[in-house]
């Protein structure tokens, strides 16, 4: 069946030619709003210094075409349109060139060589990589993170919260030779000391993940949270930890940190879980960027856990 014929027959029986429909002529003032919307969408900088000047000739070509009212209408949507700052970097390889601080705030910039820096440097996978259980299977919950840490679990089925808060500080006591501070309580009640466990041998990467095995085995949130000291929740600082001791707890790692010059400050978190798991960076507060408002109130509701304000501590 055709949707249009040209040609119709009257009442009277005679063809006749159906005159076209009138196309709308073309509407500048619409074709400046647009473009403007869609600069302002991709948050190109260096466009606005022009938005004035574009909008008066907005305003010029509008009136051609539609009304003084309609113009000034579609001038105000181009002066409200939302100007987002992008917050992943898909190409950044560690925490701070994968996440962008959001608008009007600026991240923490820590003493070089510090417990903060190397978290701030913690390696991440490719985007888009989803999180594995010690066995390779997949953590089915893939909307509580945005990112992967790089660090391997080497198979180990006990690398789980605190393991993983443990291993990043002992690692990084590692890296700065200061091996005699790497040292965990057990549940038992022991302190294990990694250089009394070398028993003189020379530090390696090896001997310390093998040490590390034990640590996992024997340690806990219930020895961590004793071994860590509490602090007030508004000193947060990037390296302390959210803890909740307990069979089974959870704890989480504070691994960024921004503030704005109001004095708000916005965080971000680490974990691991169970079953064993890589580590990975949760999704903040707003269900999109990994940052969290440290005006949280009593309680800290992240991805997957809940803590209290009064369980932050640190090393």
């Amino acid at each position: 069946m055709k949707l249009f014929d040209p040609l119709h027959v009257s009442l009277w029986g005679k063809r006749q030619l159906t005159p076209p429909t009138p196309q709308k002529p073309f509407d500048e003032g619409l074709f400046f709003c647009n473009f403007l919307l869609l600069l302002y969408s991709l948050n190109m900088k260096k466009f606005r210094s022009l938005h004035f000047g574009i909008s008066s000739i907005l305003l010029f070509f509008a009136c051609g075409h539609t009304s003084e009212k309609e113009a000034v209408s579609l001038t105000k949507q181009v002066e409200e349109a939302p100007n987002q700052k992008i917050l992943i970097h898909e190409d950044g390889m560690t925490i701070s060139t994968r996440f962008e601080t959001p608008e009007g705030f600026n991240r923490v910039n820590p003493t070089t060589n510090s417990w903060a820096a190397y978290l701030q440097s913690l390696p991440l996978k490719t985007h888009g990589t989803k999180v594995l259980h010690f066995d390779g299977t997949l953590k089915s919950n893939t909307a509580a993170y945005c990112a992967v840490v790089d660090l391997s679990l080497h198979g180990n089925q006990n690398h789980q919260c605190a393991d993983a808060i443990m291993r990043l500080r002992a690692e990084y006591l590692f890296e700065q030779k200061r091996y005699s501070e790497i040292t965990f309580l057990f549940v038992s009640g022991k302190n294990f000391v990694y250089t009394d466990y070398l028993a003189g041998k020379t530090p390696t990467s090896a001997n310390l993940w093998s040490y590390l095995e034990k640590v996992f085995a024997y340690a806990s949130t219930l020895s961590l949270d004793k071994q860590l000291m509490s602090k007030d929740s508004k000193d947060l600082q990037i390296g302390d930890v959210f803890i909740k001791g307990g069979s089974p707890g959870h704890a989480v790692v504070v691994v960024d940190k921004c503030t704005d010059r109001n004095g708000a400050v916005k965080f971000m978190l680490a974990q691991s879980y169970m079953p064993a798991q890589d580590i990975q960076i949760l999704v903040g507060d707003d269900g999109k960027s990994p940052w969290y408002n440290l005006d949280f109130g009593d309680y800290l509701y992240s991805a997957e856990y809940t803590f209290s304000k009064h369980q932050l501590k640190r090393f």
